[in-house]
């Protein structure tokens, strides 16, 4: 049996397997690097995400949160408004409330300081004797021991004449004083009889009732952007005491809401005569006067007719 024996060179193949060993070991370097960057990709790709997602949380929570402020705020600055237009109501309120406690704490002042002068001077009159006893004549005696005229216990012949006469006359005119005192007295006491009988009614006297029209003047202004109104009286002063006055204000003020007025086209004479003479007093400038009588004469004026208070 025939034996052959071949040898069989494996460089190339040891070759060509180690060429493919380099590219393999190139290929798990290629793989393991692309891991790698698929793996950071993945990481910054998730991290993008995760900052997108959480952005976009913050922004969306920023939103509603703002949202909410917005309203709040309006809502507040709608109650703060309202406040403040309360808030000026009631200062209003307040001012307007000052004035009229002022006015009418000043119009009850003047009355009740006229009825006191009123009933002092009445007392006064009704017990004038006692009054001047008290204020003049209780200090004349009280003091009539400065007044008497004395005398030295001892005093020559020559002067005790001359002293007795001084004496004398002094007694004299203190006997005329408490004459002219006593006739004072009397004239006084006749004379607060006659008052008295012509003040009281007699009885047979027949009372007989009258109507008395009395002028009054009703000015009406606002005060204040708020179109409050504010009415004023006047009384004419004439034969007209403080409280009478006083009455017919209070009696116009509780009527004046129930008053009619109506426009009237022609300015009386006597207000236009009255005003005339009251501008041409006035120390104003002459711009200031054709101001006034400019606004006068376009004024639109109102009368009460036929009313009775």
């Amino acid at each position: 049996m025939a034996t052959f024996n071949y040898t069989v060179d494996t460089h190339p193949m040891a070759d060509e397997i180690s060429s493919v060993s380099n590219h393999i070991n190139g290929t798990t370097t290629a793989v393991v690097a692309m891991q790698t960057a698929v793996v950071l990709a993945e990481k910054k790709a998730a991290d993008h995400v995760c900052d997108n997602v959480n952005k976009g949380f913050y922004t969306l929570i920023h939103s509603q949160i703002s949202q909410k402020i917005a309203k709040l705020r309006s809502e507040v600055d709608s109650h703060l408004m309202q406040l403040n237009q309360q808030k000026k109501q009631l200062l209003a309120i307040k001012s307007r409330m000052e004035r009229d406690y002022n006015m009418i704490s000043s119009r009850y002042m003047k009355l009740f300081s006229g009825l006191n002068q009123n009933l002092k001077q009445r007392v006064l009159e009704l017990d004038r004797p006692t009054f001047d006893f008290a204020d003049k004549e209780v200090g004349r005696v009280s003091n009539r021991t400065k007044y008497l005229t004395a005398t030295v216990p001892v005093s020559q012949l020559e002067s005790l004449a001359l002293s007795q006469k001084i004496i004398a006359s002094n007694v004299k005119f203190r006997g005329m004083k408490v004459i002219c005192s006593m006739t004072n007295f009397l004239s006084d006491m006749n004379e607060q009889k006659k008052l008295t009988d012509s003040i009281l009614l007699q009885k047979s006297s027949a009372v007989e009732n009258s109507t008395l029209s009395v002028p009054v003047v009703i000015s009406e202004c606002n005060f204040d952007k708020f179109d409050n109104k504010i009415v004023d009286v006047i009384v004419s002063r004439v034969q007209l005491n403080q409280q009478t006055q006083s009455a017919v204000k209070n009696t116009v003020n509780q009527n004046v809401e129930n008053l009619q007025w109506q426009p009237t086209k022609d300015i009386d004479k006597e207000v236009k005569s009255e005003f005339s003479k009251i501008l041409s007093d006035s120390p104003s400038s002459q711009r200031v006067k054709d101001m006034a009588n400019k606004l006068f004469m376009a004024n639109n004026f109102q009368t009460i007719k036929n009313e009775q208070l």
